[in-house]
C-alpha cells in the first residue's frame, strides 16, 4: 500500500505531521478524521532508493522492548510510548517499523496484531506473548521476560558461533595457503627438480603430483565445491534431506553433544517463558515446535503436543525422542506433576546455558592445539617434501 505524507489540523488548532498507510487517498483521510485530524496537505510519498538495506539487529528489538516496559510500567499511553521510542530509534529500517505500528495502533489495531505485519522483526513467539499480556493486563512484565528471554538466547547463540568460528577460519587459511603452494610455488620448484636428472624422493614425487592435479582440475574442483552447496542448500529446504541433516549433526562426535545441549536450553528457555508469560500450553508448543532450529527437537515438541492433545504427559515423548537426556526427562516429569513446569524448565534452562559455556570452553582447548598441529604438519609437510631433493644432491655432493 502506499505511503502519505500528511499535515493537518487538530482540534486545539494545533498542526501536526506525520506518515500514513493507506490503500488511497480518501481512505488516508477517513483514517485522519476518525482519530480528530482535519487533512491540511497530503501527498504520496516518494519511494526510496536504497542499496543496501540496513536490518534490524536483535540488539535493536532487545533495547526497545526494555524501555517500552519501562514506560508502560511508568504509566505512560500506548500511542505515546511508541512515538517517543521511533522518535529516538537511530535504526532507520526499525524507525520506519516503529512508526507504522504506532499507526495501526492509532488506526484501533490490538499492539500484537500491529507486531504480526512485520514477521521478519518480531516472530510468532514475541506476538504470541505480547498477545497474553495485553489480555492479562501485565504488558510490562511480558515484555521485561521477552527481553531477559532475547538476551540469554542471543548470548547462547554468541556462544555456539564463537565456538564454531575458530575451526572454520584456521581451516579456511589453512585451505588457501595449501593452494597457493600447490599452484604457484610447487610448480617453480618442479622446474628447478627436472634439471637434477634423478628420481624424485616418494614426498617430493607426491607434492609434485598433487600439485600437477591441482593446476590441471582448479575449475572441475571448484565446480564440485558449487555443487555440493547447492545440493546442500536443496536438502535444507526439503524436509526429509533437513532432517536428515539436522540429524547427522546431533550424531556428531563433538560438536553434536553441543548442539544437544544448546536444543535442550532453547527449547526449555522457550517454553518455561510462554507458560510463565500466560500463554496455553498447547499453542506455547506449537510456537516453541517453529522455533527450535532442528527437524529432530521440532519432531519432538510435534510429539508432546499430540500426547498433550490425548490425554498423557509431556515427559514420555521427551524421553522417546532421543535428544533430551534423562534428567531433563525426569525434571519435567516432576514439574508436570507438581504444578510448577514453567520454574522447573527455566531451572533446566540456565542448567544447560552453564553446560554449554563448559562444552565452549572444552571445545575451544582442544580443538585449539589439534588445528595449530594440523595447519603446521600439512604446510611444514610440503616445506619439508620440497626441501627433500636439495638436501639428498648437498648429500651426494
Amino acid at each position: 500500500m502506499p505511503v502519505f505524507v500528511w499535515e493537518g489540523k487538530l482540534t486545539d488548532g494545533s498542526i501536526k505531521k506525520g506518515e500514513i498507510e493507506a490503500q488511497n487517498k480518501a481512505a488516508a483521510n477517513l483514517i485522519l478524521r476518525r482519530q480528530r485530524i482535519l487533512p491540511v496537505k497530503m501527498k504520496v510519498k516518494p519511494k526510496e532508493i536504497v542499496l543496501f538495506k540496513k536490518k534490524v539487529k536483535t540488539t535493536d528489538v532487545v533495547v526497545f522492548t526494555r524501555q517500552f516496559a519501562t514506560m508502560i510500567n511508568a504509566g505512560l499511553p500506548l500511542v505515546q510510548c511508541l512515538d517517543i521510542l521511533a522518535s529516538q530509534q537511530a535504526n532507520p529500517a526499525f524507525k520506519k517499523i516503529l512508526i507504522e505500528i504506532k499507526q495501526d495502533v492509532e488506526g484501533g489495531s490490538t499492539f500484537a496484531d500491529a507486531l504480526k505485519k512485520h514477521p521478519s522483526v518480531f516472530d510468532v513467539l514475541y506476538v504470541n506473548m505480547v498477545a497474553a499480556g495485553e489480555i492479562g493486563g501485565v504488558l510490562d512484565i511480558i515484555l521485561n521476560r521477552l527481553a531477559q528471554y532475547m538476551e540469554k538466547t542471543e548470548a547462547l547463540k554468541s556462544k555456539v558461533k564463537g565456538a564454531m568460528m575458530y575451526p572454520i577460519v584456521v581451516l579456511c587459511v589453512a585451505i588457501g595457503v595449501v593452494a597457493i603452494l600447490m599452484i604457484f610455488v610447487i610448480p617453480t620448484f618442479q622446474d628447478v627438480f627436472s634439471q637434477f636428472g634423478a628420481a624424485l624422493p616418494a614426498p617430493t614425487q607426491f607434492v609434485v603430483n598433487l600439485s600437477n592435479f591441482f593446476r590441471h582440475y582448479t575449475l572441475h574442483l571448484i565446480g564440485v565445491g558449487v555443487l555440493l552447496f547447492i545440493a546442500f542448500k536443496w536438502m535444507r529446504s526439503n524436509e526429509r534431506g533437513c532432517y536428515f541433516l539436522d540429524n547427522t549433526a546431533l550424531k556428531l562426535p563433538i560438536f553434536g553433544l553441543l548442539l544437544k545441549k544448546v536444543s535442550v536450553a532453547k527449547f526449555t528457555r522457550t517454553l518455561g517463558t510462554m507458560i510463565s508469560s500466560g500463554v496455553p500450553i498447547m499453542d506455547g508448543l506449537e510456537i516453541t515446535s517453529k522455533t527450535t532450529g532442528n527437524k529432530v527437537v521440532e519432531e519432538a515438541v510435534i510429539n508432546v503436543r499430540k500426547s498433550i492433545s490425548e490425554g498423557k504427559s509431556i515427559a514420555e515423548p521427551l524421553g522417546q525422542s532421543g535428544v533430551f537426556p534423562p534428567m531433563v526427562v525426569q525434571m519435567v516429569s516432576v514439574g508436570e506433576a507438581t504444578g510448577a513446569l514453567d520454574q522447573m524448565l527455566s531451572k533446566i534452562a540456565d542448567f544447560y546455558d552453564e553446560e554449554v559455556d563448559t562444552a565452549v570452553s572444552s571445545l575451544t582447548s582442544i580443538l585449539e592445539p589439534l588445528l595449530i598441529v594440523f595447519l603446521g604438519g600439512v604446510i611444514g609437510g610440503v616445506v619439508v617434501a620440497m626441501y627433500l631433493p636439495i638436501f639428498q644432491l648437498a648429500g651426494n655432493v
